[in-house]
């Protein structure tokens, strides 16, 4: 049993490629999709957008969320995914890490953009729907990530202040979100992303997946408070 208390009250998690090792399904699904609706980008250029909401990476990748192109790269990126999901693994230590968090008190919020259906999917994956109280999909905020309203909503709903709460995110969208809202926030690498850049973005301390994060949970910002990296 966990024989210190931890310093925040909530943990808000990412859950593509923070807890499922899902952001390179995204970036082939993606890579085929703008391929075949007649505008291929570079797949290095897609993976640098993954985490972001859907319509800023339409405009950063294309020029437009709104055009008939964007449409249709849009469509045909929900059915390669949906497609390859099958495939989809949990990352190592993602659903441990889930379950002792809510043994030790902490307010457990999957904070998270996606589609109600990739949600689904996701979720019907983790298997951790005991260990989690609160979650957040992409119907919940006009504007995603890296802007800070999915972090907002995660926040009321759970029902706990800024500053007693963490973010855990792959992403340096996932981070600047939780900037912009207030919360501080931990890295981990498992989505592709390097230390340094998730440093950058304002992470509090970086870990190379969910199993490190738990393996040195006591020594985390979760309990120390510490703006410090692990």
């Amino acid at each position: 049993m966990p024989v210190s208390k931890p310093t925040v009250d909530a943990v808000l998690l990412d859950i593509d490629g923070t807890l499922v090792d899902s952001n390179y399904v995204h970036v082939d699904a993606w890579s085929r999709a703008f391929r075949e609706a007649g505008r291929p980008v570079p797949s290095w250029r897609i993976h640098r957008s993954i985490g972001m909401d859907g319509s800023k990476l339409l405009e950063a990748l294309v020029g437009s969320s709104d055009s008939a192109l964007a449409g249709e790269a849009k469509r045909l990126h929900g059915e390669y995914y949906a497609a390859a999901s099958k495939g989809l693994e949990v990352l190592p230590g993602a659903r441990e890490l889930l379950a002792d968090l809510n043994s030790r008190g902490v307010t457990v919020v999957l904070a998270t953009s996606a589609p109600e259906s990739e949600l689904s999917t996701l979720r019907d994956l983790l298997e951790v729907e005991d260990s989690v109280e609160v979650v957040t999909s992409g119907d919940d905020a006009e504007v995603a990530k890296p802007e800070p309203d999915i972090i907002a909503v995660a926040l009321g709903r759970a029902g706990v202040q800024a500053v007693d709460a963490l973010m855990v995110g792959d992403s340096v969208w996932d981070i600047e979100s939780a900037g912009r809202a207030g919360v501080r926030a931990i890295g981990v690498r498992s989505g592709g992303i390097s230390r340094g850049e998730l440093l950058d973005a304002g992470a509090v301390a970086v870990f190379e997946d969910p199993a490190d994060l738990l393996a040195n949970i006591e020594k985390s910002p979760i309990y120390s408070g510490e703006k410090a990296s692990a």
